[in-house]
């Protein structure tokens, strides 16, 4: 009977032993923060507090604790005689504007009258009380259905970044955690306030890893030091950045399904929801169209990276002339061709943002009495013909302007420079593809190789095929074969500047040159293998902004019917049309998008199955 007492004894002395060595042991344990869920929503309660207040949460009658964590609301009031009807519209609005704030923030009343005071500092919102009295930010979780973020990221309060490490219930990893809209307001030096903020991940973010999309980048190089300049303008502007976003490897085209090795290509919203969602800018495509709790995404547009996934999402998307912001801190595909764009749901805030990121930009009001189309429908077969029809006379008429079809090949056969013989697109067949294959290879894939192997005894990293596949395109030319097509952009350049797109004093273009971006007339099924990844040879009028350096911006129109192989029933796909001008004129086509909401003739997206309205996603 005496041995379940020894034994009781050897595990204490055992416990005392651990306890010893212990204490020779350098130990870290910190908190990561919280999660909680209040009425059934999840919410993140950061590990550090904003400020603490002279009263705990077990003050507060009648509010429900987890944990030690209280919710309470600061409402905000500029009169001394706020009564109880201006609380019940103050938190009607509340409800209203923000998806963080819910009543389950409204559940407890104070006994003591000191409980803030004009030194606390705390801006109206739902926050978290501890048992201490430090407060917290209230952090929403969302599930990422769309599967169109890499890393959800938390500010850490030294201008730096950390990886969200919370989740939430289900297959809809990883959350992402978003704070109160009521926390922020916009002024002239903050105009992004409390704008939430998608970032592409091959922008750095200071204290968090950048993948371009690529296990082994991710596995190879620490978290990075410094963010890049093109993200660090817009969150001096005030913008929050909630999470990086998936990219197709390196930036490079591909197809969802078929090409996608180390990351699962995002989900496109639209249709039956199982359309590609372009590419290279996927991420910040799908979580756009999907996401009301996401106002805004940065990506990067070399050859059609930003543009494609507006298109076939039917956003708001722009690749900017060429040069406008500074690309330190952004992985290269080529230097000559890159720039950094957006995706967004709402004009407004487009050219808000615009203005931020392309500070010096001039936004004209005066806009051009010409129009140039390049293969516009001609009749309305189809209904997406129809659409885009409809929408050029809704311009003309809003713009008092005429309309001329563009020609380019005619007009470069007949003024083409001199000593130039070749036909337009064989002039520029090999430009792109070499460009980036030519560039990347040096800048990217040879330092990124021999470090890999430096560590990893000679072994050569895994990469997609598409990037392979263009490496190995660059690598059969000769350098000087690099130096050829930086000549022909050149050549071609300058012609359209002066035959096509020429800059105008009042409208700073002297005319619009629009194109298709999208129709619901083609769809791409992410099921559907199409073949290995190929070259991308040839020139569309896609490829005219990257190799003139003009402004291309993709405007949705509407949505147009097709039947789904998928549901076997009729949906929506979104029509676009993309917008080109002089070089330095997006600030004229951000205002005219404005303008052309303010006149009814372009709305705003919605996020779900149609832009127009809305719905939920198929699954």
């Amino acid at each position: 009977m005496a041995f379940p007492t020894v034994l009781s004894r050897l595990y204490a002395v055992l416990i005392v032993l651990v306890c010893i060595c212990l204490k020779a042991l350098a130990i870290t344990f910190t908190s990561t923060g919280a999660t909680v869920v209040l009425n059934d929503i999840p919410y993140y309660i950061p590990a550090t507090p904003l400020l603490n207040l002279r009263i705990a949460s077990r003050q507060l009658r009648g509010a429900p604790s987890v944990a030690g964590y209280t919710p309470f609301t600061v409402v905000g009031t500029t009169t001394l005689t706020f009564n109880q009807a201006d609380l019940e519209s103050t938190i009607a609005n509340y409800t209203a504007t923000d998806d963080v704030f819910q009543s389950g923030f409204l559940s407890g009343t104070s006994t003591n009258s000191s409980t803030l005071d004009a030194t606390s500092n705390l801006t109206p919102g739902p926050y978290f009380l501890s048992a201490d009295g430090s407060v917290f930010q209230a952090l929403r979780l969302y599930g990422d259905f769309a599967g169109a973020f890499t890393q959800p990221l938390i500010p850490t309060g030294d201008d730096s970044f950390a990886p969200l490490p919370a989740a939430i219930a289900g297959i809809e990893a990883p959350a992402v955690a978003v704070p109160s809209r009521l926390y922020y307001t916009s002024t002239s030096e903050k105009p992004l306030a409390g704008i939430r903020l998608g970032v592409k991940d091959i922008y750095d973010v200071a204290g968090v890893k950048t993948s371009d999309g690529n296990r082994a980048i991710y596995g190879l190089y620490p978290p990075k030091n410094v963010t890049a300049v093109a993200v660090q303008k817009l969150i001096d502007a005030g913008a929050i950045v909630v999470g990086k976003m998936k990219t197709s490897q390196f930036a490079n085209g591909e197809t969802a399904t078929a090409d996608w090795v180390d990351y699962h290509s995002p989900f496109n919203p639209r249709g039956d929801g199982y359309q590609d969602p372009s590419s290279s800018s996927s991420g910040p495509g799908a979580g756009i169209g999907s996401y009301p709790w996401l106002d805004l995404a940065i990506g990067s547009d070399t050859g059609g990276s930003l543009r494609g996934p507006a298109q076939v999402q039917g956003l708001f998307g722009n690749r900017p002339s060429h040069g406008l912001v500074e690309l330190t801190g952004v992985m290269p595909l080529a230097p000559q061709l890159d720039t950094a764009g957006f995706e967004c749901r709402d004009p407004t805030l487009w050219a808000t943002a615009g203005k931020v990121l392309y500070s010096g930009l001039e936004f004209y009001t005066e806009y051009p009495k010409k129009i140039q189309t390049i293969d516009f429908p001609t009749s309305a077969d189809t209904e997406s013909d129809g659409l885009v029809l409809s929408f050029l006379s809704k311009l003309e008429m809003f713009l008092s302007a005429s309309t001329t079809a563009l020609n380019q090949s005619a007009l470069w056969a007949a003024t083409h420079p001199d000593g130039v013989s070749a036909s337009l697109d064989s002039f520029l067949n090999i430009t792109y593809p070499i460009l980036i294959a030519k560039e990347q290879i040096e800048l990217v894939r040879d330092p990124f190789y021999d470090q890999y192997a430096a560590v990893h005894d000679g072994r050569k990293p895994f990469v997609d095929p598409a990037p392979l596949v263009r490496w190995a395109f660059g690598d059969s030319y000769p350098d000087s074969a690099l130096t050829d097509a930086v000549n022909n952009k050149t050549i071609y350049q300058q012609w359209f500047s002066t035959h096509v797109l020429l800059n105008d004093s009042t409208t700073c273009s002297d005319s619009l040159l629009l194109y298709v971006g999208s129709t619901a007339d083609e769809q791409v099924y992410r099921n559907q293998y199409n073949g290995p990844p190929e070259v991308p040879y040839g020139f569309s009028a896609g490829r005219i902004s990257p190799f003139t350096e003009v402004p291309d911006m993709v405007v949705p129109i509407g949505s147009g019917s097709y039947f789904s192989n998928s549901t076997l029933h009729t949906e929506e796909l979104p029509v676009t049309i993309d917008f080109l001008a002089a070089k330095g004129c997006d600030g004229m086509i951000f205002n005219l998008v404005k303008d052309l909401m303010a006149a009814g003739i372009v709305n705003a997206s919605m996020t779900g199955q149609t832009l127009e309205g809305g719905g939920e996603v198929l699954l």
